[in-house]
């Protein structure tokens, strides 16, 4: 889940990360569909100088990350990812909602 929230967070994830079918909704824009789009719009994020993750979870197909993130200007920002995975192994992502 850390590792995962960190990728969201930063920017830097591999397309195994993601099932092909992956839905990203997030509070602060629109749903983001299909594992092309999800990288893309994670190739847009300002990198952080710092991310603090504050608790990470996770139980059968279901798992969530939360903490914080701190920009170049010192700017904070509060984060949680919830995440549904194909199956209990956590294979891949197919469902994130991102609250800030």
């Amino acid at each position: 889940m850390q590792d995962i929230a960190i990728a969201l967070e930063t920017g830097v994830a591999s397309a195994e990360t993601f099932d092909p079918e992956v839905t990203w909704i997030r509070s602060s824009a629109e749903t983001v569909e299909g594992q092309a789009a999800v990288l893309r719009a994670l190739s847009s994020i300002l990198l952080p100088t710092k991310i603090m993750v504050e608790h990470a979870i996770s139980h059968g197909k279901v798992g969530m990350a939360s903490g914080e993130r701190t920009l170049a200007d010192g700017q904070k920002r509060s984060f949680c990812h919830v995440f549904e995975f194909t199956n209990s192994k956590a294979g891949s992502v197919v469902s994130i909602k991102t609250y800030l």
